[in-house]
């Protein structure tokens, strides 16, 4: 701890134990000192994060992902949009303020908590985000907030499971705006999307998030006509 403060860039360092041989990102940290938080600014916003919440480490270029996002999802103030797989409420947050409202559904209750945080700190109000698993409370969320015009997924590199893919597909929005972080998941949803739920892709966009590696996020827009 004494070397690690020894940095100004270093404003909290929390403890946590892996003790199985599995790769895990979600563990139960202990603080050890500083801020149980950090905060960014993406895009005009702030996030605020804690070590179990979802962040994008590239922030510069999450802005430039956020707002091509926001240009897919081609708002004009009027719509209403589910933003799956929310995470701590970036991209739902980007687009409030173009849209009626949004409703964000994350697994992690650490990252929705962040999320309605995150919206309180931007004095957004048209925004709301709730714990479940996307697979399983679509049905529930439809009944609550009516039909998306838009719908937003920011699923992880296994891409959107089975159950999910098909509630998502049964939204029947006439926009979706699919953010990757695997194409190869992507080109496989998209490609059932359009088989069984009457999509067609309009565009898709990589975002080199992660210089001199291979990896890339990508934006994609389908577009569902009605019938």
């Amino acid at each position: 701890m004494e070397a690690l403060r020894r940095f100004p860039e270093v404003r909290s360092i929390h403890w946590a134990e892996n003790e199985t041989p599995a790769e895990v990102t979600n563990l139960p940290t202990e603080l050890l000192w500083g801020d149980d938080a950090i905060e960014e600014e993406v895009s005009g916003l702030r996030f605020r994060v804690r070590p179990n919440a979802f962040l994008q480490t590239n922030t510069a270029m999450a802005g430039v992902l956020y707002e091509l996002a926001g240009d897919f999802a081609g708002l004009s103030g009027e719509e209403t949009v589910f933003d799956l797989y929310c995470g701590i409420g970036t991209i739902g947050l980007s687009l409030a303020r173009d849209a009626l409202t949004v409703w964000g559904v994350e697994v992690s209750e650490e990252s929705v908590a962040c999320a309605l945080e995150n919206a309180d700190l931007n004095g957004i109000a048209n925004a709301a985000f709730f714990a479940g698993n996307v697979g399983q409370v679509l049905e529930d969320l439809r009944a609550r907030a009516g039909d998306p015009d838009v719908v937003v997924v920011d699923p992880p590199r296994a891409g959107l499971a089975g159950k999910a893919l098909r509630r998502v597909g049964g939204l029947a929005a006439q926009r979706l705006v699919y953010v990757s972080c695997n194409p190869t998941t992507l080109a496989s949803d998209v490609k059932v999307l359009a088989g069984e739920w009457g999509y067609t892709l309009e565009r898709a966009r990589p975002v080199d998030m992660f210089p001199h590696t291979p990896h890339v996020e990508t934006v994609a827009l389908l577009t569902r006509r009605n019938g």
